[in-house]
């Protein structure tokens, strides 16, 4: 999933949030090197723009233990991270924006359409409507956003690659 650039803000920290399987909670320390995998590993950042330069991970690493809108997703059982789910108010023409990044060795499991589809309900609960966008090529990521309840509302290009913008407002129902 790709972020706007916008001066989007992260919300107020949630409670976690439990699933079947999984929690959503902040980013601790001891995190951190799974996150960091997020940002560097080539088949996660595949249709992100690329692994992250060592300077900006350097920056992200000092920023995101703790910080609001970033939910590490733990696998409930033994604790292991699997992901992360971004939550950003303001983003895109003010609404919330859910984005999300998963470790390869956890994909096909439905583990990020289990946190992703937390997320969006519990976003769902206050905001009137959240969006999230992700690359044209990036068929998963397009089932997985369709899959909970998110309609593809518009095509564009940014940051040099076909983008779809997926909303969904409060009053629809879920897949």
């Amino acid at each position: 999933m790709s972020t706007s650039p916008s001066a989007a803000q992260a919300p107020a920290p949630w409670p976690p949030l439990r699933t079947e399987r999984l929690l959503l909670r902040p980013v601790r320390g001891g995190d951190v090197p799974a996150v960091t995998r997020l940002w560097t590993d080539p088949d996660v950042r595949r249709h992100l723009g690329g692994p992250v330069t060592a300077p900006v991970i350097r920056i992200r690493q000092r920023r995101i233990v703790g910080a609001p809108g970033f939910h590490a997703v733990v696998r409930a059982e033994d604790g292991v991270l699997l992901g992360l789910v971004t939550v950003e108010d303001g983003g895109r023409d003010g609404e919330t924006e859910v984005s999300y990044q998963f470790l390869p060795e956890h994909w096909g499991h439905g583990y990020a359409r289990e946190a992703v589809g937390a997320a969006v309900a519990r976003v769902l609960e206050t905001a009137p409507s959240v969006v999230a966008v992700t690359q044209e090529a990036n068929h998963r990521s397009r089932r997985l956003l369709e899959a909970v309840g998110l309609e593809h509302v518009e095509s564009f290009v940014e940051w040099d690659a076909h983008q779809v913008l997926y909303r969904r407002r409060r009053d629809s129902r879920a897949a």
